[in-house]
């Protein structure tokens, strides 16, 4: 098969994803999509949302498109390392047995993981979960285990604050994107999720879901293919590198925010790893479209969940960071010439 039709084939079947993942899903399209991206980008995602918006759902129904194995942790105040690692207990004769904890249980078939309430979890629990992310291994028994193919899921409560350990600055430029999962607000997606019962039994919904829409043992190639083929021009180069200086100066743009003291804003801008990542997403989404070449509209789609979390803002203003963090990227695609 010649290669151009090999990338067709898994545009294809990429598409084909999304479209099974909606039939179990609605009223988050966008979510959806940037889920995806993330998928073939082989990059890790922070989800935000209330509860019950359908974000364990829709990884469920991501994990049945593609197959492998779906792990699951519940994040509490009182969880150590070693629960991620190993579960201890006492059997029906009385004895103590020791067996795989969630990362360990599905070995090189764990494909999607999700750590549900992270920021309930001990900073020395993220920690270990940020090495599983970058490494996709853990030490355990005298012995490496690895996850070639895991990507990472994991969900802040953003309602209650009590006994919560917010994310370091490292661990959450570990995640390539950190998207919103909103309440729906459209009124006849409202109406379907409360009057239709085919969204009351998600077991039954999740049926609706074409299993293994793509080889999930191909996706690192497939990922690290569609890389090697999406290009970027000089001049695209250029405006992701003044994006990029953007997140670090942005007065150097004429960025102003209103009620914000410029100079004292950005701690950080973002990170070579963060840009880096800007560029991953931005190729998916070429290579979604059909085109083997970067062009604005790309970066642009992916510019805030990417870089949103990647700017950190002083100690004054990262109180009101999603709303600040929303309208400096707005102010950088409006203010940062586009080729």
């Amino acid at each position: 098969m010649a290669f151009e039709e090999q990338l067709q084939d898994w545009r294809e079947s990429a598409l084909r994803v999304e479209q099974s993942v909606a039939k179990a899903v609605i009223g988050q399209h966008e979510t959806v999509r940037l889920i995806n991206v993330a998928l073939f980008a082989r990059g890790h995602v922070l989800l935000e949302g209330g509860v019950g918006v359908g974000k364990t759902t829709v990884l469920r129904a991501f994990s049945r498109a593609i197959g492998g194995d779906f792990g699951r942790v519940e994040g509490t105040i009182d969880m150590m390392p070693g629960d991620l690692i190993y579960h201890t207990y006492v059997d029906a004769e009385g004895k103590p047995r020791i067996d795989p904890g969630p990362l360990l249980r599905h070995g090189e078939r764990l494909t999607t993981f999700f750590f549900n309430e992270i920021n309930r979890a001990r900073p020395q629990v993220q920690s270990l979960l940020l090495r599983a992310m970058a490494e996709r291994s853990v030490s355990a028994f005298d012995r490496e285990y690895h996850f070639p193919h895991m990507i990472v899921f994991a969900d802040r409560n953003k309602v209650e604050r009590e006994e919560t350990f917010e994310l370091a600055s490292a661990a959450r430029d570990r995640f390539l994107f950190e998207l919103n999962m909103p309440t729906p607000s459209d009124t006849n997606v409202r109406r379907a999720l409360v009057f239709d019962p085919v969204f009351h039994d998600v077991d039954a919904l999740l049926e609706q879901v074409t299993p293994g829409v793509v080889r999930w043992e191909e996706l690192n190639s497939i990922g690290a293919t569609i890389q090697r083929s999406v290009s970027a021009s000089p001049t695209i180069e250029r405006y992701v590198l003044d994006i990029w200086q953007a997140t670090e100066n942005p007065q150097q743009f004429d960025i102003a925010l209103e009620g914000v003291d410029m100079q004292r804003l950005i701690l950080v801008g973002a990170s070579p790893r963060g840009m880096s990542a800007l560029l991953r997403a931005a190729r998916v989404i070429a290579w979604l479209a059909g085109r083997t070449h970067l062009i604005p509209e790309d970066v642009h789609a992916v510019l805030l969940p990417a870089l949103g979390h990647r700017v950190f803002f002083t100690p004054i203003y990262e109180l009101r960071r999603q709303e600040l963090a929303e309208g400096l990227i707005a102010q950088i695609m409006a203010r940062v010439a586009v080729p």
